[in-house]
Parts: C-alpha cells; structure tokens; sequence
C-alpha cells in the first residue's frame, strides 16, 4: 500500500546540512500496525510528515496505492491527504469555537456528502469512542481524554486508508493513554486501516505489529 525508497531529508544547521533521513526505506501493508521510535530530534514527525504529504523529501520516491506522490501538484496532494490519510497528533488541534460535533465533520466539507453517510458515520464513531453525549460541546468543555477521541473520530471520517499518529498519548495520562491504545488498534482491526504511530511510549510501541527505531536517518526494526 505505501512504500519509501530512498528517502532523504536535510535541515541547516549552522554553515552546515544536518541529514534526518539517510536513504530511509519503509513499506507498509493495508492493515498494518507500526510503531517508531527513537530518541527526539532524531527525524520521527519529519518521516511522519513527509508520509503525510506535509513535508517533502529532498531525494526518493513516496508511492501510495502506486501513485508516486512527489508528482501531485499541491491541489493533487491537498484532495489525496483529505481522503486517504488520518492524521492525529500529540495535541487535538480541535477548532475551539466549533463544537465536537462540528470539528468531526471538518474534514468532509470538502466532500460536500449530500447522501448523510457521514454525518452516520460520524455519529456511529461517536457512539463508538463513548463521546456521543458530548457532541454540542466545544473543547474547552471537554477532557484531554475527551478531545483526543474526537481526534481520532475526526481522522475516521473520511474512511482513510492510513492513520498517522504522532505520539497520540504524549499528553494523556497512564489510564486515558491505555484507553486510546486499545482504541486505535480496535478501529485498525475493524476497519482495517493501516496505522503508522511515532512514539516515546514503551507501552504503546509494544502493541503494534512491527516497530522500528530511527538511528541515523534509516529505519531498523526491533527483535
């Protein structure tokens, strides 16, 4: 489904390039769970974000689904990131003057669904990550446990084909970190969505399929 080859990034530093990622290669089957980890600095959101198309490699190759993605204009690649990839980060960066249930549906107003499809979806993900009652209120009304929920609804609604997830729990504690685990890898296998997880957590890291470390630009998966 996703395959890196050859991938390089380089930020200055100082008179000098520091390289991130070194000729970085990394393939990813539909429904695979993968945790990276590594010290920080060491390159994880940068890989996180040029697999997102936030970001641009400066030399390899990004195909998804056998489209080459360095080739898609930025109309190309804002349409390919709204609908096949989910993004979730340590922070929710839900809107703060819509409600949750507004924030949800953000994602599909480029979609302009007229058939109500996602607006029951997104009540059936609701329900489903126990936030439904909290649908009419806005952020600050809700917990950290509560927004990051709606995060991952939010990451849902388009029905993408990967979910990318820079370190989700960083700032949950120990009982909310556990909860949305359990949830992630619930949805995964239901809806078997491929689910990439960049993250300091041990305990996290441990449910996935296969976890990598990032050590000196390239990938090296973990025994």
């Amino acid at each position: 489904m996703l395959k890196l080859q050859s991938i390089t990034k380089s930020y200055p530093s100082g008179a000098e390039m520091r390289v991130v990622l070194n000729g970085l290669n990394l393939d990813v089957d539909k429904g695979e769970t993968i945790a990276i980890v590594g010290p920080s600095g060491t390159g994880k959101t940068t890989l996180l974000n040029i697999i997102g198309t936030l970001d641009k490699a400066d030399s390899g190759t990004v195909l998804f689904e056998n489209t080459r993605l360095n080739e898609l204009n930025k109309k190309q690649l804002s349409s390919f990131r709204n609908q096949k990839i989910g993004m979730i980060f340590q922070l929710h960066h839900l809107l703060p003057q819509c409600t949750l249930w507004e924030n949800v549906l953000v994602p599909a107003i480029p979609l302009n669904d007229k058939s109500g499809k996602t607006e029951k979806r997104a009540e059936a993900l609701l329900k489903r990550t126990g936030i439904w009652e909290q649908r009419f209120q806005k952020p600050s009304e809700l917990s950290g446990g509560e927004c990051q929920r709606a995060a991952v609804v939010r990451a849902l609604i388009n029905q993408p084909s990967l979910i990318l997830a820079d370190e989700p729990t960083g700032a949950l504690d120990e009982e909310n970190a556990e909860l949305l685990a359990k949830l992630l890898l619930e949805l995964n296998n239901e809806q078997n969505t491929a689910l990439i997880v960049v993250t300091h957590s041990q305990a996290l890291a441990s449910k996935m399929n296969t976890v990598y470390n990032l050590h000196a630009g390239i990938l090296q998966q973990k025994k």
